[in-house]
């Protein structure tokens, strides 16, 4: 094992890192309650006020586009001015995009709606990018571990919104409101919390702090030649992988409120699917750490596109009145995300130089977000066209194009 360096410099790193987890870590709380909104209600929200289920893909097509949009803006920024003005200005957006459709469904606008569920991506897109300030600063052979810290902090969030649908939908009609919006109005409030933390007590800014210190050895990100060839290759072999993994979640996650409602399930079931869905897109990250720092990024991808292959299998073949296969599904769904998001993610962080990693960070989360506008959009077509089982199970076997693809870019890599 290499040992952890024990210089003046190497000991700041590790004071202004653990401060650094902290404080994302609380904000990470607040967050994960903001993005479950648009996962629970946002296709049964587009249902109800467009009138048609064909289109029922069209909310979460919207904010991951959004989010796509942001997360280029969110990296720029950050490379610029740090990671606390970033995930700030981010958590802002989200936060007058949650508003913007409470107010929206109130007024019955459905332009509002689409303009406001664009904005509201934001916040998907900011909590995403929290996990790479959980990295800056961390050792190499500890990175996986870091992207799993903030990740899980997530959970409870992440996990109490969806289950949420009910009290928040009560709150909202007693004031007014339509039941199906309660649950923005309540990721309004969460963003504007998340992103008042990181803004008052995210300092040092850990992206600038890695620039006045010395990284720790070994670099990933090294120099000498051949360096571009293996920064190409990892970054494509990590970008494919979250890419892949992301299309699939969105996809099969957004109509499965949908194939519940349409089959008698109240919210109240549809919420527990999702908030068991999105607690394991979560909570299994101290594992998932461990297992990209200890026995590689490229085995745990590998995992993570037969682990969505086999949710594909069981959502497709599960009865229409199985509440408990239905959760199993969403389960392994959310799992093998997981396993994509943080190998991806030390793949793309290991071969980012800090001159440019914030840059490169938001690059690809700009395509990661647009596979998942793309996921959202195609499944409320094929689940019109065909049935959820279909759609499932075409989910299940686009997944496993990370096993060649992956394999493909660490062999180039390795070459060089």
């Amino acid at each position: 094992m290499t040992s952890l360096p024990t210089t003046d410099a190497a000991q700041s790193r590790q004071v202004v890192q653990r401060r650094t987890l902290a404080v994302v870590m609380a904000s990470q709380v607040f967050s994960g309650a903001g993005l479950a909104a648009g996962a629970t209600v946002g296709a049964l929200l587009a249902a109800d006020m467009l009138g048609t289920t064909s289109l029922s893909g069209l909310p979460t097509a919207l904010f991951t586009a959004g989010s796509a949009a942001t997360a280029l803006l969110v990296g720029r920024l950050s490379q610029r001015h740090g990671r606390r003005a970033g995930l700030a200005a981010g958590y802002a957006a989200g936060t007058l995009g949650g508003a913007g459709v409470v107010l929206a469904t109130t007024l019955d606008n459905v332009l509002l709606l689409l303009a406001s569920l664009l904005v509201y991506g934001a916040g998907t897109a900011t909590n995403l990018q929290a996990r790479y300030a959980g990295t800056d600063l961390a050792h190499p052979t500890r990175r996986g571990r870091a992207v799993s810290t903030i990740l899980v902090a997530t959970t409870i969030g992440a996990v109490a919104g969806p289950n949420l649908v009910g009290p928040a939908g009560t709150l909202a009609e007693h004031w007014g409101i339509p039941a199906l919006a309660g649950l923005f109005a309540l990721a309004a409030i969460a963003y504007a919390i998340a992103g008042t933390i990181l803004l008052l007590l995210l300092r040092p800014d850990p992206l600038l702090f890695s620039r006045t210190t010395p990284a720790p050895s070994p670099t990933p990100a090294g120099t000498g030649p051949g360096h571009g060839r293996r920064f190409a290759g990892t970054v494509t072999a990590g970008a494919a992988t979250m890419v892949l993994t992301q299309l699939v979640m969105v996809a099969v996650m957004t109509m499965t409120p949908v194939h519940m409602h349409a089959h008698g399930h109240d919210l109240h079931a549809t919420g527990l699917v999702i908030a068991v869905h999105i607690g394991a897109m979560y909570l299994p990250s101290p594992i998932t750490g461990i297992l990209v720092d200890r026995i590689g990024r490229i085995p745990v991808a590998i995992a993570a596109g037969l682990t969505l292959l086999t949710s594909g299998i069981v959502a497709a073949t599960a009865p229409e009145d199985s509440v408990i296969l239905l959760t199993l599904a969403l389960a392994l769904l959310g799992l093998g995300w997981n396993l994509g998001l943080v190998s991806g993610t030390a793949m793309i962080t290991d071969s980012a130089p800090t001159h440019s990693r914030a840059k490169t960070q938001g690059t690809v989360d700009v395509c990661v977000a647009l596979a998942g506008a793309g996921g959202g959009i195609a499944s409320g077509m094929i689940m019109a066209a065909t049935s959820y089982a279909t759609l499932s199970i075409i989910g299940g076997l686009l997944a496993l194009a990370v096993i060649p693809f992956v394999a493909a870019s660490a062999m180039r890599t390795a070459t060089v």
